[in-house]
């Protein structure tokens, strides 16, 4: 079976966020990552060469057509595509989560798509299993995002709300952010489960969520006081964060 325009520009559609809702769907590429999430997550379209077929589980996909390089070539959003691209069913998450013993990540605004997957990523790494998004953070099934997870979402939970309500009606459990005006984490006392709370690359934690903060920490540079770039990336300051947080639980 041969790529067909219909399928081209489905596929393609994918790559804007009204069509990735409407369809329900989003589009992963690459070897490993495709190989990651087809055990976790409901693949409806495979298209791949048939060296990665020659190897690869695909008994549980709705749809597999083999195509030469070029062919996959019209299809993908990189640059430099490698053998596989395959369209996903999006996860409608339906976990049940004990706020009084995990450990949670909260997102306000954070726009980037890189930073998005990179922090997902990293939720992965230290066993962070839900993400809680405010609804102007960026779609985590943009193609950049899916790619700067590699592999995560088929092991994270994101969700998207209103993220001051969510926080008020959570209130009960301890609830951390970093601030300019935090105290420094290394001296605070950290607990095992709560809501770890990122703002946006710009403008931080927006006051309406801030207030809501029980724990202000701040990362202190080395030396204190000296002179520094004014901030760190949102995804490093998420990857320090949560290095600390673990350190303590060991």
């Amino acid at each position: 079976m041969s790529l067909s325009k219909n399928k081209l520009k489905y596929i393609r559609s994918l790559k804007e966020k009204k069509f990735r809702s409407e369809y329900g769907t989003f589009v992963a590429e690459g070897n490993k990552l495709i190989r990651d999430l087809l055990p976790y997550i409901k693949c409806q379209l495979l298209v791949a060469t048939s060296t990665f077929l020659s190897d690869a589980d695909v008994s549980d996909v709705e749809e597999v057509i083999e195509v030469n390089d070029a062919q996959l070539a019209q299809a993908s959003f990189l640059q430099s595509p490698q053998q596989a691209l395959a369209v996903f069913y999006q996860v409608v998450n339906k976990d049940d989560i004990d706020f009084s013993k995990e450990l949670l990540l909260a997102l306000d605004g954070v726009q980037d798509p890189g930073n998005l997957g990179t922090i997902i990523r990293l939720a992965d790494w230290y066993g962070i299993k839900h993400v809680f998004c405010s609804y102007d953070t960026a779609d985590v099934y943009n193609p950049k995002v899916v790619q700067a997870t590699m592999g995560a979402l088929a092991r994270v939970s994101i969700h998207y709300l209103d993220l001051a309500n969510f926080l008020f009606e959570h209130k009960d459990i301890p609830v951390y952010g970093t601030l300019l005006n935090g105290q420094n984490m290394y001296e605070q006392t950290l607990s095992s489960n709560g809501i770890i709370i990122m703002g946006n690359e710009g403008n931080g934690i927006r006051p309406e969520i801030e207030q809501l903060i029980t724990n202000k920490l701040y990362i202190p540079n080395y030396p204190v006081g000296n002179v520094t770039s004014e901030s760190l990336n949102v995804a490093i300051a998420t990857a320090i964060v949560c290095a600390e947080f673990r350190r303590r639980s060991f």
